[in-house]
């Protein structure tokens, strides 16, 4: 069995999913330091085409993934005013890099939900 990473973002006040949202996964090393380890886009259906993480590339440790959902409200015309929310940090942790980790993002313009899926 091998563990993949994988997330969705739902855009929770049109009930559409959400395009073009851009998602960078940092890895944790030491206090407060971070490793970039990709930068992708959700496609029309909310999702990214690939997962952020499969196979060799699991390993075992804290993650957080930025959504950066105000450049979506912005590019999408959704302009909120004031802009309330711009990149939403998820951190969480692996704990066994077999397993499928699935983090959504519901997201509205006053706020968010995460959750592990499956």
């Amino acid at each position: 069995m091998t563990g993949k990473l994988t997330t969705h973002v739902l855009d929770i006040s049109t009930g559409k999913p959400a395009k073009d949202v851009v998602i960078v996964l940092w890895k944790m090393k030491g206090a407060n330091q971070l490793e970039k380890i990709v930068e992708t886009r959700t496609n029309a259906d909310g999702r990214v085409s690939q997962p952020l993480l499969e196979d060799n590339q699991m390993k075992e440790g804290t993650y957080q993934i930025q959504f950066h959902v105000g450049e979506y409200y912005r590019t999408n015309n959704l302009n909120q005013d004031p802009l309330f929310l711009d990149i939403v940090p998820v951190q969480f942790v692996i704990s066994n890099k077999d397993e499928h980790y699935h983090v959504p993002l519901l997201i509205a313009p006053g706020g968010y939900s995460t959750y592990r899926g499956s």
